[in-house]
């Protein structure tokens, strides 16, 4: 008995000490009263009442020390299934995603009592990481959505390129340009997106090849059936010689070079205002002559009717040419108002009729005439607009040279608020690949010597100045056809 007795204050001093090591600095207040209560308890109801079972005092006092340690064992036990059920609770609720810590209460002086302070720092580590994944996460898609902003906002189509030359990034530019949705463009290879030119095709390839950044390299692309023109930049990720991966960005410039043409157009055609207004100064001269032999000539020959007849209408043609060159003068000075309208349907009719009376009739050409039923009336006088529509005619009668059947419609009509004439034939037509050069001084596709390439140039030039335009209509599949547009006048206001 006494060695039990021995034994078992060993364990319990063994166990306490124990306890003690592995416990922390402190044990809640609560749960120390509790053991102490449950101890001092057991041990004075077994005190009272195993007086009357045991006779001898050693074996009461060593039965004592057992019930306390076996009551202190079934407490210790019922605290650690509570804490236990405690850290159940906590990990269930951080599986999920509660991460609120697990309270402690008075069962902190249990084994899994600490562990749950443990769980709890940890929870508490977890949670501020958490916050601080999230605050990156909403950094990062706020930057993410500013970046696709920018993106999104350039006026030129952005493509960017992984090392194999496949689209990985587009911006709604470039789908607007490529007609080819988002999905459908990430993935799809550069050389096949992008219908060069030779020329264009190389200036890219030795770009990738030998990896030297574009920098507004002017190149025309196929869009939509159309050539229009763009500014190349292209600039890589990385300076290493086997990483390919960069950005491409085109600019549509056509429209800033159809500016810059036509102000060098306008350059020329000053210049050729100029030498018109020279040459129309020195033609008055010779005219004027021409024109007083003429009525010489009518007045002499009045008992001869058909050479009368002769001179008046060299009279009446020399006098054209004087309006013509007073017009030329007045072109290459500053606009004055003048007060004059033009008839277009009279300035049809008078000028056919000069043109049969020679050269249609040589060519043995037909006219037709669709004129509007009203009177149409423009800004300014007849001879300018002479001049323009004498170059459409002159140029419609070359185009039909060895022609079977040829044929000129001349068309007038109203569309508010524009009155519209147009000259067409059925010859060839124009080619699609010098359409835009029309109008370009010097540009002429006669052969040397039969054009001077001004006619076009010139007529754009008095048409612009009254307020109107000239265009070569590209849905007229049965020869070519020229509009003019310029603004109507109503003579009633």
């Amino acid at each position: 008995m006494r060695l039990l007795h021995r034994g078992a204050g060993i364990s319990l001093m063994s166990y306490m000490g124990a306890s003690r090591r592995n416990a922390p600095n402190f044990i809640p207040l609560p749960g120390r009263v509790l053991l102490l209560a449950v101890l001092l308890l057991s041990g004075l109801i077994y005190v009272l009442l195993s007086a009357y079972w045991h006779e001898r005092g050693a074996l009461w006092f060593v039965g004592t020390l057992l019930i306390s340690y076996l009551v202190y064992l079934i407490v210790r036990l019922l605290a650690e299934l509570a804490a236990l059920r405690r850290l159940e609770q906590g990990i269930h609720n951080a599986r999920e995603g509660l991460l609120d810590p697990t309270s402690i209460d008075h069962l902190g002086w249990t084994y899994v009592g600490r562990l749950i302070s443990e769980y709890n720092t940890t929870i508490s580590t977890l949670r501020l990481m958490f916050r601080t994944v999230e605050e990156c996460q909403v950094r990062f898609l706020t930057e993410r959505n500013r970046s696709n902003t920018i993106l999104q906002s350039l006026p030129g189509a952005l493509l960017s390129l992984a090392d194999d030359l496949h689209v990985t990034i587009a911006n709604r530019q470039a789908e607007m340009l490529f007609e080819i949705e988002n999905e459908e463009l990430i993935g799809a290879n550069l050389f096949d997106l992008l219908r060069l030119n030779e020329r264009d095709r190389e200036i890219l390839r030795d770009a990738f090849l030998y990896k030297y950044a574009i920098r507004n390299q002017e190149i025309s692309l196929d869009v939509g059936g159309k050539t229009r023109y763009f500014s190349l930049n292209l600039e890589f990720y990385s300076d290493e010689e086997n990483d390919l991966g960069g950005v491409l960005i085109l600019q549509d410039i056509t429209d800033y070079r159809e500016l810059m043409e036509s102000v060098a157009m306008r350059e020329k055609l000053v210049a050729m205002g100029q030498l018109a207004a020279g040459v129309a100064h020195e033609l008055n001269t010779p005219l004027g002559n021409i024109l007083g032999y003429a009525q010489l000539l009518e007045r002499g020959a009045a008992d001869y009717p058909k050479l009368s007849g002769y001179a008046h209408i060299i009279t009446e043609e020399i006098q054209r040419c004087s309006r013509v060159v007073q017009d030329l003068l007045g072109f290459a000075r500053k606009d004055q108002c003048s007060g004059e309208t033009c008839d277009l349907n009279q300035l049809a009719q008078e000028l056919i009729e000069t043109f049969i009376n020679c050269r249609l009739k040589r060519y043995k050409i037909e006219v037709r005439m669709d004129l509007a039923p009203d009177k149409l009336f423009v800004e300014g006088g007849c001879g300018q607009l002479d001049i323009v529509l004498t170059n459409l005619l002159i140029n419609a009668i070359h185009a039909l040279d060895k022609r079977p059947d040829p044929l000129i419609v001349i068309h007038t009509r109203f569309e508010a608020p524009y009155a519209l004439i147009s000259v067409a034939d059925n010859g060839p037509g124009v080619p699609a690949d010098i359409r835009n050069r029309l109008f370009d001084p010097f540009f002429s596709t006669k052969e040397v010597g039969q054009g001077s390439g001004l006619g076009l140039s010139i007529s754009n030039a008095i048409v612009a100045k009254r307020g109107g335009f000239i265009a070569y209509d590209s849905e007229y599949m049965a020869g070519a056809r020229f509009i003019i547009k310029l603004p109507a006048v109503d003579l009633n206001r």
